[in-house]
């Protein structure tokens, strides 16, 4: 019998989420989280791999994508409301939290205030508090002022390492119009919840099973500062060789190998170190 597909809109909280959703009865479900200026695509190569053995959700965060930019400042309850929200929609009860940057954010939230949604947290490239207030403050003012597009081509810069840039140019411009498209507003509405977001007491009170990956040379979120948050949550730091802040795109099959161990320790009822 075959699986209806779930419509690729959902509104939640007033706000239409671009959502492709896999499901898999029986099986566990990963719902990935993307990174600020980038949409669900990001995980394509990772959740296409997996979808072979377990439900899978990608979706826009609001501001990105294709999914609603309502106006003013968006704090990290917002996307944690959301993301609950869809998965109310969705019919699903429990997932698996795989979130690169803001993402990992979100999924932490998300695991402090439904921790009984939660099985467990694939954190890349990520913190418990990313940056500094001053800093969010600075790429919000300059983003109003219209200035996204030629912020683009240098934040994307930190996403990848220079054999990317050189091996796959293609993609690499392709991830600069991503972010260069961006709605303005859903793109400072998620600088305002970096820039008031500090999960680091928060984090380190909770007991979800987690993993924690992050490229050698993330300059975005170093691996110093995943080193930290692996320490908080109690488990170990992988970092993946060859790889920039974007692990999930420039080395899939890392990522897909440790998600699948992650998810292989959560079924034998024991965590991955």
């Amino acid at each position: 019998m075959s699986i209806p597909v779930p419509a690729p809109f959902t509104e939640v909280r007033g706000v239409s989420l671009h959502v492709r959703y896999r499901p898999r009865p029986g099986a566990r479900t990963v719902l990935f989280l993307n990174a600020l200026g980038s949409d669900g695509r990001i995980w394509d190569g990772v959740a296409a791999e997996l979808g072979g053995t377990c439900g899978t959700i990608q979706y826009d965060q609001r501001g990105q994508g294709l999914s609603d930019a309502p106006p003013g400042e968006y704090t990290l309850r917002d996307h944690t409301a959301d993301l609950i929200g869809l998965l109310d929609a969705l019919g699903v009860e429990r997932a698996v939290l795989a979130g690169v940057s803001v993402g990992g954010l979100i999924a932490q939230d998300v695991a402090a205030a439904h921790p009984e949604r939660v099985a467990g947290l694939v954190l890349c490239g990520t913190g418990a508090r990313i940056g500094t207030p001053d800093a969010w403050q600075q790429r919000i003012e300059a983003v109003r002022a219209g200035r996204l597009a030629d912020l683009a081509p240098g934040i994307v810069g930190r996403w990848f390492t220079p054999a990317f840039f050189v091996g796959r140019p293609a993609e690499a411009r392709g991830y600069v119009n991503m972010l260069a498209r961006t709605s303005p507003q859903g793109y400072v509405g998620t600088c305002a919840a970096l820039r008031d977001a500090d999960l680091r007491e928060q984090t380190a009170a909770l007991s979800v099973p987690a993993v924690v990956l992050c490229g050698e040379a993330d300059e975005s979120t170093p691996p110093d500062l995943n080193r930290d948050l692996a320490t908080r949550l109690g488990t170990d730091l992988h970092v993946i060789p060859d790889a920039a802040h974007l692990t999930g795109v420039e080395r899939p099959r890392v990522v897909i190998d440790h998600i699948r161990a992650f998810l292989a320790s959560l079924d034998a009822g024991k965590t991955v170190s």
